[in-house]
C-alpha cells in the first residue's frame, strides 16, 4: 500500500515500495525532507499537476566511479574538444535547461517550478551540485544532483545542446572525484554505456550508511 505523507518528516520503510519503486506521495519539498529522502535512499519524481511522488527502485542504477567505460572514440572527443567543464558555477541555469530539455515518452517535465525552488534551496545549503560544460563561454551541456558528504553523488538530470558535451562533462566529473558511488536512480541506455550498472536496494543502502 502507496503510504500518504503528512506533515511530518518521516518515510515509510523503504521495502514497503511497490515493484516499480513507488513508495509514497503527498508531503513537501523543503530541504529536511529531501535529506532525509536521500539519506534514506529515497528521491521524488513527478511531473506537473500530480502529487508529489517519492520513489525507492530495487534494483537500484548505479556507477562506480572505477568501473567508468569510456570508448575510443570518446577518448579522442576527450582529448581534442574545446570543452571547459565547471563545478557550481551557474546551478540555476543548468537546473532550468534541464527542465526544458524535453524526453521520450515523457508528457511534459518533472521539473516542475516547486523541485527548481527546491533543488536551488539544496544548493544553498551546499547540498546539491551542478556540473557545467562551456564552449565559447556558452553553456551548452551539464547535470546536477545531491550531495550529502556521504561518499554518494545521487544525480538527478542532464542536459545537452551538442552531441558529447554532456558525455565530456559527466567523463570528466567522475576522473576528478573521491565519490564511492554515483546514484543514476533508474536504467538509461547513456549511462549504460559508461558503466552503470543494477545493483539491489540493499547494497545500495549500505552505501548510504
Amino acid at each position: 500500500m502507496i503510504s500518504y505523507l503528512t506533515p511530518e518528516i518521516i518515510f515509510p520503510d523503504v521495502h514497503q515500495a511497490d515493484t516499480d519503486g513507488l513508495l509514497a506521495f503527498g508531503g513537501d519539498l523543503s530541504v529536511d525532507r529531501l535529506v532525509l529522502a536521500y539519506k534514506s535512499g529515497i528521491f521524488p519524481w513527478f511531473e506537473k499537476d500530480q502529487p508529489i511522488l517519492w520513489w525507492s527502485p530495487d534494483p537500484r542504477f548505479v556507477l562506480f566511479p572505477a568501473n567508468l567505460k569510456i570508448s575510443k572514440s570518446m577518448k579522442q572527443v576527450l582529448k581534442n574538444s574545446d570543452f571547459q567543464v565547471t563545478i557550481n558555477k551557474d546551478f540555476k541555469s543548468v537546473i532550468n535547461e534541464c527542465a526544458k530539455t524535453k524526453r521520450d515518452g515523457q508528457q511534459g517535465t518533472w521539473i516542475t517550478n516547486s523541485m527548481i525552488d527546491a533543488y536551488i534551496n539544496l544548493h544553498e545549503q551546499g547540498l546539491a551540485k551542478s556540473i557545467e560544460v562551456w564552449q565559447d563561454n556558452i553553456l551548452v551541456a551539464g547535470f546536477y544532483g545531491v550531495d550529502l558528504n556521504n561518499g554518494v553523488f545521487c544525480g538527478e538530470s542532464m542536459f545537452t545542446k551538442i552531441s558529447n558535451a554532456s558525455k565530456v562533462g559527466f567523463i570528466t566529473f567522475i576522473q576528478n572525484t573521491d565519490y564511492k558511488l554515483i546514484d543514476c536512480q533508474v536504467y538509461t541506455n547513456h549511462l549504460a554505456s559508461l558503466g552503470a550498472e543494477d545493483i539491489s536496494r540493499k547494497d545500495f543502502l549500505n552505501f548510504l550508511d
